[in-house]
């Protein structure tokens, strides 16, 4: 048998019932070990695309305007990959341009400036080295392990032929490399000593993996990337496409570290938002900070090695942490009128009060062991 076949939805009773009558006939055995199936690209307006309605964008100018990388993205992250239909929408394709590839791109032209930088300072070449454990800072440690988890996605993935959850990872991963560790680093990154040329090797061992991992899904943006930074490696491959699959690291299996950094992150959304309901702007100093969670080994991340993180990104002069996260929030219980009405019907307006008048106490205990009882 066969990997597997790929074919349009149009040819689901035609091509592949005519390869299974066949193999099951002639060989006993099926013509396949899986099966891909694309759905129909329509028109924007859910009709087929026509050459006489003309109602489609001509593909040339959408791959000059956005490139074939951006149309080849939207495409795998669309329902026809899922055999649904798509209507097809240029916005989307802008889309994926402006949340994949500009901020991927923005990461990695800022390493190379600044690995361009502390060349002409030091006139000396920049080499990445291959070992982590001098790593210190946890963030280098997080995004390296994040980048890890990225291609283990990918690579289980592939192998189950679920093309359709890459992207949103990839985004997700994005996101964090320019959002959390590019920016959180951006004064270690435009250093000139030991921890930043550790910052620049971290950022370039992600980029580089992160390139190799995508290369079948954007084969010339990364190549494009790749044939600049291979200078740097003293043994590159020609391209990027003979390069191995990248493996993903030791370093990855930090969860705690994952799960921190993650949990930092929430906090410092939720401080910049408190801020913006009192009327603090970022830019006026505040004493402390208090972040309240029930994970002591959160907790003391934050107090430690996390903690110059939440201190200049809340620009606060303190943190103070407590695991008695009671002391600070007051918890709300609504019910689901949706579920519950179809369950009780009269009684629903007893309930409602019930479960709008829970205690604190209460709803942890629900939280806790899944059920309550609340009412007669």
């Amino acid at each position: 048998p066969a990997d597997f076949v790929a074919e349009g939805l149009d040819q689901t009773r035609g091509w592949f019932y005519t390869l299974m009558v066949l193999s099951t006939a002639l060989f006993d055995r099926p013509a396949f070990k899986n099966l891909i199936c694309n759905g129909l690209v329509l028109a924007a307006d859910g009709k087929k695309m026509s050459k006489s309605l003309k109602n489609y964008p001509d593909p040339n100018e959408v791959i000059d305007k956005y490139g074939a990388d951006a149309l080849r993205l939207y495409l795998i992250n669309s329902p026809v990959v899922r055999a649904e239909p798509l209507r097809f929408k240029e916005d989307g394709v802008f889309a994926v341009l402006k949340d994949v590839f500009l901020p991927w791109y923005n990461a990695y032209r800022f390493l190379i400036q600044n690995i361009s930088r502390v060349e002409a300072q030091t006139n000396t070449p920049f080499i990445p080295i291959d070992d982590t454990n001098e790593l210190s800072n946890p963030l280098d440690r997080w995004i390296l392990g994040a980048s890890g988890s990225l291609i283990d996605f990918i690579t289980n993935e592939m192998q189950g032929y679920r093309l359709y959850t890459v992207v949103p990872r990839l985004i997700e991963f994005i996101e964090q490399l320019t959002n959390i560790y590019v920016r959180y680093n951006r004064i270690r990154l435009k250093g000139d000593d030991r921890d930043s040329f550790l910052a620049m090797n971290t950022l370039f061992i992600v980029l580089l993996s992160l390139c190799k991992a995508m290369a079948p899904f954007t084969p010339f943006f990364v190549e494009s990337m790749y044939q600049n930074l291979k200078k740097c490696l003293s043994d590159a491959e020609q391209s990027i496409h003979f390069c191995d699959f990248p493996n993903a690291p030791d370093i990855k299996y930090d969860v705690e570290l994952q799960t921190s950094v993650s949990r930092m992150q929430n906090a410092i959304e939720m401080g910049r938002v408190i801020r913006e309901r009192r009327n603090k702007p970022l830019k006026l100093p505040l004493a402390r900070a208090i972040i309240a969670h029930t994970d002591n080994t959160f907790l003391q991340k934050i107090s430690s090695d996390l903690r110059s993180y939440v201190v200049s990104e809340l620009n606060v002069r303190d943190v103070e942490v407590s695991n008695d996260v009671m002391a600070y929030v007051t918890q709300k219980a609504t019910p689901n009128f949706a579920t519950l009405g179809k369950r009780l019907g009269k009684s629903m307006k007893t309930v409602k009060n019930a479960v709008e008048n829970m205690t604190n106490a209460e709803i942890s205990l629900y939280k806790k062991c899944g059920m309550v009882e609340l009412a007669g």
